[in-house]
């Protein structure tokens, strides 16, 4: 059974005539590229260390199968408005998984869209361990719900937004939680 036991957080944008090239260029730009990336579920493992993007982007190796929780979007469309968002939420109990969600739209500023999927994952975790909120409220609202009821210790986010290509050249943005060994 493999459980990673540690997680880095990166992100990045890309640019190209072709799709697929954007998005080569969006995992270079988040130090990825040399990975064969396969996309999981969002479980933040129990016992994780949370690595620096510096630290963890040594441990990779080229053609490595890599574990990740990835958010994507793109766009052709010049001007469009694109953000990558990845939301974290650690529970206190370090013998309890958190969680990471992942957020894609389109028109959202980055600072929506991370706290739209920051609000998600710890919507997730705050449901797993029973706490009592109203989904409706805003997220800073709670946010100091989830906080004060001392079960939930850290909730941030990833995010990666980007502005179409003004020619219409593919633009693709991604924000990842990558899983190591």
């Amino acid at each position: 059974m493999y459980v990673p036991s540690k997680v880095f957080f990166t992100k990045g944008v890309g640019k190209h005539k072709e799709y697929l090239a954007s998005f080569e260029l969006a995992l270079r730009s988040a130090g990825i590229e040399v990975c064969n990336l396969v996309a999981v579920s969002s479980i933040f493992p129990v016992g994780a260390k949370r690595i620096s993007k510096e630290q963890g982007v040594k441990l990779l190796k080229p053609g490595m199968i890599t574990h990740c929780v990835m958010a994507r979007n793109a766009t052709n469309e010049p001007n469009r408005l694109i953000a990558s968002s990845i939301g974290v939420a650690i529970p206190r109990d370090k013998k309890m998984y958190g969680y990471l969600s992942e957020h894609h739209p389109y028109g959202q500023t980055e600072k929506n869209s991370g706290d739209y999927a920051e609000d998600l994952a710890a919507s997730m975790l705050a449901t797993t361990l029973g706490i009592d909120f109203d989904s409706d409220k805003a997220w800073n609202e709670k946010e100091q719900v989830f906080k004060m009821s001392g079960k939930i210790v850290n909730t941030f986010n990833v995010t990666q937004s980007a502005q179409g290509d003004k020619n219409g050249l593919w633009t693709t943005t991604i924000a990842v939680a990558v899983l190591l060994p």
